[in-house]
């Protein structure tokens, strides 16, 4: 068995060895030539899995290590008989502390209690409102899919989320026709019925927002602020437009060490089931640790929810992947393949000073932060 994997997957290289002969390549660079005689392929997005790279192969099963698939062309794969399968979830509470570290760096711009809409509520919109409700932002949801297959009042139209919320923030697949179509979502129109005071967030696909349409009302401060990790016409972004953003990344906002590891984990069993090489169960078992894995809270500042703004930012600061941005956007794909390490909050203890309020240890808790005694390595903040 050939089994032709993107050369940037964590945690992949020696896990299949034993049961397929391995080609490993960068994931632009994977060719018609190269999966000609193989029967499988692991990937990432950058790999567009259509006929001009399958057709005449002998691939008959493709595992995409991501949430999104629309690389994938699902039609073509379907008349020649080839399973596909993606990540659903991997990465959501990677996404999760993105948009937490987002929420905690705007912190003191936004009113209190601000209004967050969500677009899709899915594995990761499902995280977000969770993160909201924690902060106790007022939460607006916008899914028609799950609106549709479920009713109930829990949901906002978009038009709704448009003219209340503070913050708007994008988790939707890339859909370019049909109902549900979110190709250009955010356009001219819709960038006229924003508030001026509002923050627009995108961690989906680049082609969600018109980035040109975007960049004209920054340049025009017809909306306060926007957030971008994915962008049109990935990685010759439009630099100008980075320049306009408060903070730009380069589509990292899945990339923590966690996320990842999931990604590979699902992407190893479903082959695994597919071809039967008992790995069902397979899990990294060495996923890293982060270097100060126990956080100290100053006593000054644990009754008030600043104490969790920068616990979040202790586990990652989202103005660090910022700066390396602006300092060498030709650098955007570079950057991605060798991204530092980052860990969920899961991964870290808060050290519990006895000054902590219930009230906010309730909250860490539930962000996902462990709560620990212990003193040793521990990262210190609120100066």
């Amino acid at each position: 068995m050939k089994i032709v994997a993107d050369h940037k997957i964590p945690y992949l290289k020696g896990v299949l060895e034993p049961y397929a002969e391995m080609v490993y390549k960068p994931g632009l660079q994977i060719s018609n030539e190269d999966v000609k005689d193989a029967d499988a392929l692991i990937v990432r997005t950058r790999t567009k899995c259509n006929k001009q790279l399958l057709k005449g192969s002998t691939v008959k099963f493709i595992a995409t290590a991501t949430i999104g698939f629309d690389h994938i062309d699902q039609e073509y794969c379907k008349k020649n008989n080839i399973k596909w399968t993606n990540a659903p979830g991997c990465n959501a509470g990677s996404v999760q502390q993105y948009i937490a570290s987002v929420l905690a760096t705007l912190n003191r711009p936004l009113r209190d209690k601000p209004t967050i809409g969500i677009v899709g509520v899915g594995n990761v919109g499902s995280r977000i409102e969770k993160l909201a409700r924690i902060l106790d932002m007022q939460v607006l949801l916008n899914d028609p899919p799950r609106e549709r297959n479920e009713g109930g009042t829990q949901w906002s139209s978009f038009e709704e989320i448009l003219e209340n919320a503070d913050i708007i923030t994008f988790h939707v697949p890339l859909n370019y026709k049909g109902k549900d179509k979110t190709h250009y979502m955010v356009d001219r129109d819709v960038l006229g019925r924003i508030s001026s005071d509002s923050v627009l967030i995108n961690t989906s696909r680049g082609e969600v927002v018109n980035n040109a349409d975007l960049k004209e009302a920054l340049k025009k401060n017809e909306i306060n602020a926007a957030v971008l990790d994915v962008w049109e016409n990935e990685p010759d972004i439009d630099q100008e437009l980075l320049n306009l953003v408060e903070l730009g990344t380069p589509h990292i906002a899945g990339y923590s060490r966690d996320g990842k590891a999931n990604g590979t984990a699902h992407s190893v069993r479903a082959l695994s089931q597919f071809f039967g090489l008992g790995l069902d169960d397979w899990y990294p078992g060495n996923v890293e640790v982060p270097e100060n894995p126990v956080i100290q809270v100053n006593t000054s500042k644990t009754a008030t929810i600043e104490a969790v703004y920068h616990a979040i930012k202790a586990t990652y600061n989202i103005t660090e992947d910022d700066k390396r941005l602006r300092e060498n956007p030709e650098e955007f794909e570079k950057q991605r393949g060798e991204y530092p390490v980052r860990r969920e909050f899961n991964a870290y203890k808060i050290a519990m000073d006895p000054n902590i309020s219930a009230h906010i240890r309730k909250k860490l808790k539930n962000i996902g932060f462990q709560l620990s005694q212990n003193q040793n390595n521990i990262t210190k903040f609120f100066n």
